[in-house]
């Protein structure tokens, strides 16, 4: 089934609870929460004193992106922060497998995000070892950007490789109406979209509403 999944990073931080409440009362499945280090992207966002406040108030499953380098150093106090769902890159992180293994052992979700350039064969031996994979369609680290078309081969290729697996499939970046049917047809089961949600003038609610249609 579709998952929708609201990125905060593009909601209005002086109303952030009352936004995600606004999610949570639309429909939403996730609420998807990104970490940015100012190293391996070029902005840096919110961190674990944020992620605990969203917490107290949001019944909903919280992915936490880090997009960050050294995650191992981060996802123990992310973990204790509330994260459900902890997702960490391909190419910020030497040591994945030990990274993934800190995930599970903390009774977390571990998932891993490839950038759009990244090609799909890298997950080839972390596939028995997440429980999601995140397709970056837009260069990761600022928000509103253009879907890349161009990775939607690569979406078809890693549901592939899934196969049996009870692996979630999710796409962040640039998604909305046109390019989230895009994403669904090529195999992908979580939107994440930002932008499209939070930026609609016909409020969240609809917005949540047309995605999923």
């Amino acid at each position: 089934m579709l998952k929708i999944a609201p990125s905060i990073l593009s909601a209005d931080f002086a109303r952030l609870g009352e936004q995600v409440a606004e999610c949570e009362r639309a429909g939403a499945d996730v609420i998807h929460f990104d970490v940015m280090d100012g190293h391996f992207v070029p902005n840096i966002s919110i961190g674990p004193v944020v992620l605990s406040a969203v917490r107290r108030t949001c019944g909903l499953r919280v992915d936490v992106h880090l997009m960050i380098e050294n995650a191992e150093r981060y996802v123990e106090a992310f973990a204790e922060a509330g994260a459900d769902t902890l997702i960490v890159h391909v190419e910020a992180n030497v040591h994945l497998h030990r990274v993934l293994e800190q995930i599970r052992a903390l009774g977390k979700h571990p998932a891993v995000a490839l950038n759009p350039a990244t090609p799909a064969n890298l997950l080839s031996q972390v596939l028995d070892d997440v429980d999601q994979i995140l397709v970056m369609t837009v260069n990761p680290g600022i928000g509103g950007q253009q879907f890349i078309r161009n990775v939607l081969p690569k979406i078809e290729q890693i549901r592939q490789m899934i196969g049996t697996r009870t692996i979630e499939l999710g796409v962040d970046g640039g998604v909305d109406q046109t390019t989230a049917r895009a994403a669904a047809e090529c195999g992908a089961d979580l939107l994440i979209a930002g932008t499209s949600v939070f930026h609609d003038s016909r409020g969240i609610a609809k917005a949540v509403q047309a995605l999923r249609g």
